[in-house]
């Protein structure tokens, strides 16, 4: 079959040469022209001349809207668009309902896979109406992992990008743990090849994982990590997990402890701790540290004779 795909990024530019080698014809389209098939949308559209017409866009959340404004002018009536990015739910039915009013059908899907999916597949988690899913299949066959996993049509629309939001949630928290373990095994002092734990966490434990077999990966580049600093963006859907957590009154104290630690580690000195030193310094005569890392660790406050708290300090 024929397949429009709009955004040929990390994963966009893969999936196209994957569902190419599976025999499929696709148009790309990019706004850099040296890896675009085509120069706009209309070109696009133009040569997609079977029908129906099936477009799949991966673009970033914020230009869906606009590149869906623009398809809604240039496709017909049993067409079909496809939502493959990080979007958020609500906004697919706000697309479907755009689309719908010209009978054109829209299925939003969730895609996991990364850099690594030209080779292994993708997992694919979809909502939509059976007709329109049916209409996009042979792209789906094309680009899920060889077996019986890695393609679910979750429900009508909406459920795809939900299913991947909360697949993206639960991502968050195992990374955490992972990271709060190997942080642990380096400070212990008792484990001298930290790598090596890693490494043998690989087969017959019950945390194997593909992302411990990436962990493992980072480690045998770089066995400290010295070379990465300690900041982790968020994408959104992390949030947005915990949004619908609070929403639907689920507790979700993992996902939540792990969006937050990625907050944290993009400060350099923390507001918060700096009150808790305060607090501490006021209530306690706990030493504070200097504001200056440079400066001699003597000048820290220390108000343990003379301060409000001497008496019946509690070292809290």
């Amino acid at each position: 079959m024929q397949l429009g795909l709009i955004g040929l990024g990390k994963m966009g530019g893969n999936m196209r040469e994957r569902v190419r080698r599976a025999g499929h014809t696709v148009v790309g389209y990019d706004t850099n022209p040296e890896i675009s098939d085509v120069a706009d949308l209309p070109a696009l559209v133009e040569q997609l001349t079977e029908s129906p017409r099936v477009v799949w866009v991966m673009v970033p959340a914020k230009f869906v809207s606009p590149v869906v404004q623009e398809l809604a002018g240039l496709l017909d009536e049993g067409d079909v668009v496809v939502d493959g990015g990080n979007s958020k739910w609500i906004n697919d039915h706000h697309h479907a309902d755009l689309l719908g009013a010209k009978g054109i059908g829209y299925v939003d899907c969730g895609v996991s896979g990364g850099v690594w999916g030209l080779e292994n597949g993708y997992a694919l988690m979809c909502g939509g109406s059976v007709e329109d899913v049916a209409k996009v299949q042979p792209v789906f066959d094309a680009l899920k992992p060889p077996g019986e996993y890695g393609f679910v049509h979750a429900g009508e629309v909406g459920a795809g990008h939900f299913a991947k939001m909360v697949h993206n949630g639960i991502e968050y928290a195992i990374m955490q743990a992972y990271a709060e373990g190997w942080e642990l095994l380096a400070a212990s002092g008792e484990v001298t090849d930290v790598p090596a734990v890693f490494e043998s966490w690989r087969e017959g434990t019950v945390i194997r994982s593909w992302l411990l077999d990436l962990a493992c990966l980072a480690l045998a580049k770089d066995p400290n990590l010295e070379g990465i600093r300690g900041y982790a963006e968020d994408s959104g859907e992390g949030r947005w997990t915990v949004e619908a957590a609070i929403d639907l009154a689920v507790p979700a104290p993992a996902i939540s402890a792990s969006l937050f630690a990625r907050f944290a580690s993009r400060q350099d000195d923390s507001p918060a701790m700096k009150m808790v030193a305060a607090m501490r310094n006021q209530f306690g005569g706990h030493a504070t540290m200097a504001e200056h890392a440079g400066e001699d660790p003597d000048t820290r406050s220390d108000t343990s004779e003379t301060g409000p708290g001497a008496q019946g300090v509690s070292k809290v």
